[in-house]
């Protein structure tokens, strides 16, 4: 999908420089994933101590039942 966008050259220079990427389409790719991956565990992160813990869970129970 070609789009195009006002970027701040000094800031794709920057990335491409850090990142090693060739092309300024590369650097904005690479920096779209991090900024997805961050926020992804940043949503883990918060979902932290939110579930309740079962102590008497047996997981490998759980495995042999749903084989059966």
């Amino acid at each position: 999908m070609a789009t195009n966008l006002a970027l701040d050259d000094k800031l794709i220079e920057a990335a491409q420089k850090l990142g090693g990427h060739k092309t300024k389409r590369a650097a904005v790719t690479a920096a779209l994933d991090e900024y997805i991956r961050f926020h992804k565990r940043q949503q883990a992160i918060q979902a932290f101590g939110t579930f309740d813990f079962d102590p008497a869970y047996d997981y490998k129970a759980e495995r042999k039942a749903k084989r059966a």
